[in-house]
């Protein structure tokens, strides 16, 4: 019976043992993964307003942040982030999601003082389909936004399509408010259309105030 007790209590004491280094490991892990997560997200919105993120580390984006970079909500809570220079602000920024073909994309969009057109956009947390639909976080998918129009001159939001085929083919006007779609990703890049579309709405009141008060 003795040698039944040490057996158990040895097997318990290994399994405690376990479980605490197990609990502790799974503990730092989630505080790391959840600070990288946060980097990604900061990044992603400094990527939008335009700043290279090639080489950012916590620290460089950290003290962009402290120097250019403000969050706000608006009156109707939703998240808006405001790029400064000095007293003036030179850029807004909100984040975009909605349903591609397979997943939940996440990303930002920033546009210029004028609240019309585009600074920058980024598209950083998705599951579409390496190669087609994955392609959306890719740099020549992104930086044709850049220039682009949102909003009309009364505020109220552009048709903004993501053209199945080539800008250029469309009449010059229709070219303003478009971007070329990828090859063989029609549906992501109608989810993309879709939910781009709907978050403008969301802003266009807001971004009307700050006009008028222009």
């Amino acid at each position: 019976m003795r040698e039944d007790t040490r057996t158990i209590t040895f097997a318990a004491i290994v399994c405690v043992v376990c479980s605490l280094l197990l609990s502790g490991t799974a503990a730092l892990l989630k505080e790391r993964q959840d600070a990288n997560a946060a980097f990604d997200v900061k990044r992603n919105i400094a990527k939008a307003f335009g700043v290279d993120i090639s080489d950012a580390t916590p620290k460089s984006i950290d003290a962009i942040f402290a120097k250019h970079i403000t969050e706000q909500k608006t009156p109707n809570g939703l998240p808006l982030y405001i790029w400064k220079e000095g007293d003036t602000i030179s850029k807004y920024c909100f984040p975009i999601s909605g349903k591609g073909l397979w997943s939940t994309i996440y990303g930002y969009l920033a546009l210029e003082a004028d609240l019309q057109t585009i600074a920058g956009i980024t598209f950083y947390k998705h599951g579409e389909t390496p190669g087609l639909g994955a392609e959306i976080d890719k740099e020549w998918f992104q930086k044709q936004f850049k220039g682009k129009k949102l909003y009309l001159e009364n505020g109220d939001p552009e048709p903004f399509t993501i053209v199945k085929g080539k800008v250029d083919k469309l009449p010059k006007k229709e070219q303003t408010y478009s971007v070329d779609g990828i090859s063989g990703a029609t549906l992501t890049g109608k989810g993309v259309q879709a939910f781009l579309r709907e978050d403008l709405k969301k802003y266009a009141a807001y971004f009307k105030t700050i006009r008028e008060k222009k």
